[in-house]
């Protein structure tokens, strides 16, 4: 390709490189030279608006074959899945919205769709980039699904449903959800059906933000607030969280929690600061705000914000606290006796333990209920992502809006996968493979993968947080990487060029991600994209973004194991590979072998 170009004597005024493609502005008389050299050459040549791009035919991304099904590109961004899209060459575009041009989003490619395409072109890859269970939902929930599908004694639930939610499941939040919020929850004024988590956070936010409103985010964050909160038109405004090593010694890299400092909080908002948006458990760190950082979170809402500023509380992995707070648990253990002790007068009466143990909601805090509105889904929990219900509690002042706004996104949420939701939640109160319910075996199951990918990422060389001091919760382990590892990053990815990554430079996140991934056998997901440009950036000195990498435990044990074996060969280096091959080897003092 190189070779064609390089025959042809031409003025170009603009060119990047990217993998098989070159772009650039060219002259009508140069154009007409170039397409009979590259036609001799066997390259094919595709008109981008006043651009020429020359690909090679070989290539499944940009050679569009209309009798073959897999010359199909998928051009939708993904987040969390599957997907493979890899939109490096996009026909041109007519004049964007303005809801395009308030994201600012261009043609190329982003993190998921780049990972998403090295994964889909390596399907026996370890992936454990993408934060979804790889196994099926549990059998119970399968059954609500079934019986949910073909009872159709009284309604159908194969037609339309309420609009702003199905019957029978906002029914059942709303008793669950009074439960939790220490309040009376109206199922048809305070509850909300959507689809997904996301569309939550996205109806909210289009009911509350008008242009110049300002919108906080902790970071770390999960990228799809910064564009949602763009859509609305509202400006992103970032309060970094603190990364506190367990070891602060210079040279030495550990694991260590991630703090919100009420100093950092205090100087982002102000009067303009429209919403607070609250992830506990925390995408992409693991991280549970405590009981005291939700308080001064409340304390800068009620005391520095307007008087409309609203927290949205994203509570998506409230179900999967592997490591609670210890002082919460002993909060929730007393209160339970004492709750127990004024309904029946028995001291003596048997602990009943909270649902989402070491959980907090912040809606729960005093003051914060007519402040927030709570986002949650069904997937995380049931392993079923792609039922895609998700919903918002909140007081009636702030549901109102979404309600009145929900026929005009989307009549309803699938009904059948409602009804399905419904008869699952009191079936996940029972006993469940020998635990006291369906969500103390989450919390077992989770914290048994958690241990089994925390000791091969440790004896690869990774530092991660000790969950014997420090609360963790969702299905992360964000994972700094240690000095070996970063050292055996080939040299000519770090600081190369990528369209996907943050500024278009692969950072040494990145450029690990990316080199495991393509030729390791492993995906991770690199840190950068959960920054701000401004960190990323350095402005404010060196990265801490350069230092994570986000690696998902939601997966098989299989997978997890297949990971952990890449990851051994990794820090032994390619002269181990054949030494080790179809040997058994011990990952850890405390964890299962390695085949």
């Amino acid at each position: 390709q190189h070779k064609v170009l390089a025959t042809v004597p031409f003025c170009i005024t603009h060119t990047f490189t990217n993998r098989n493609t070159i772009i650039m502005k060219i002259s009508v008389a140069t154009l007409a030279l170039i397409l009979s050299k590259s036609q001799s050459s066997g390259f094919t040549t595709h008109r981008v608006g006043t651009k020429a791009a020359f690909t090679k035919p070989t290539s499944k991304i940009f050679t569009l074959n209309e009798d073959s099904k897999s010359d199909f590109v998928d051009k939708a961004p993904c987040f969390d899945s599957m997907c493979s899209s890899d939109p490096d060459l996009a026909p041109a575009l007519p004049a964007m919205g303005e809801a395009t041009q308030r994201m600012g989003i261009a043609s190329g490619p982003t993190v998921w769709t780049e990972f998403g395409r090295i994964s889909m072109e390596n399907p026996s890859i370890a992936n454990l980039g993408q934060g979804f269970p790889d196994w099926l939902p549990p059998q119970f929930a399968i059954d609500a699904l079934v019986e949910g599908a073909t009872d159709v004694m009284t309604n159908s639930p194969h037609q339309y449903t309420r609009t702003a939610g199905h019957p029978h499941l906002v029914k059942q939040l709303a008793g669950r959800y009074s439960r939790h919020l220490n309040r009376e929850v109206d199922p048809f004024k305070e509850v909300a059906i959507t689809v997904g988590a996301s569309q939550a956070l996205y109806l909210s936010l289009q009911t509350l933000i008008k242009p110049g409103d300002e919108v906080i985010l902790f970071e770390p964050f999960f990228d799809l607030y910064v564009n949602q909160v763009k859509l609305a038109g509202g400006t992103p405004k970032f309060v970094p969280l603190t990364f506190k090593p367990y070891d602060e010694t210079p040279g030495v890299i550990t694991g260590g929690e991630w703090i919100l400092e009420p100093e950092k909080l205090n100087e982002v908002i102000t009067d303009k600061t429209r919403a607070i948006i609250l992830n506990s458990p925390h995408n992409p760190t693991g991280k549970i705000f405590t009981r005291d950082e939700m308080q001064i979170i409340a304390d800068a809402v009620t005391k520095r914000a307007n008087d409309a500023c609203v927290v949205l509380s994203d509570e998506v992995y409230k179900y999967i606290v592997h490591a609670p707070p210890k002082d919460e648990m002993e909060r929730e253990e007393s209160e339970q006796f004492e709750k127990k002790s004024d309904i029946h007068g028995d001291h003596g009466s048997k602990y009943n333990p909270a649902i989402s143990q070491g959980h907090v909601h912040f809606a729960s805090l005093p003051g914060m209920g007519e402040r927030t509105i709570t986002i949650s889904s069904a997937g995380k929990t049931f392993s079923a992502t792609g039922w895609q219900v998700g919903w918002a509690i909140g007081p009636e002042r702030l549901m109102t809006p979404i309600h009145q706004l929900m026929p005009y996104v989307q009549f309803c949420a699938s009904t059948v996968i409602q009804e399905a939701v419904a008869r699952a939640l009191p079936k996940a109160d029972l006993p469940y493979e020998g635990y006291a319910n369906y969500y103390e075996h989450l919390k077992a199951m989770y914290t048994r993968k958690r241990d089994l990918l925390g000791s091969a990422l440790t004896d690869a060389g990774f530092a991660i947080p000790d969950y014997d001091q420090t609360p963790g919760g969702g299905f992360f382990i964000f994972a700094r990487i240690g000095k070996d590892i970063a050292n055996s990053i080939p040299k000519e990815k770090l600081l190369a060029y990528n369209a996907a990554a943050p500024g278009g430079v692969a950072r040494q996140d990145w450029a690990l991600c990316q080199w495991m991934a393509e030729e390791k056998g492993i995906l991770c997901i690199p840190a950068s994209p959960f920054f701000s440009e401004k960190c990323v950036n350095g402005d404010d000195g060196e990265p801490i973004s350069d230092q994570f990498v986000r690696i998902a435990f939601c997966k098989t044990d299989d997978t997890i194991l297949a990971a952990a074996s890449a990851l051994m060969k990794i820090r032994e280096g390619e002269s181990g590979d054949k030494a080790h091959e179809g040997e058994t080897v011990s990952i850890s003092s405390k964890s299962t072998a390695v085949a």
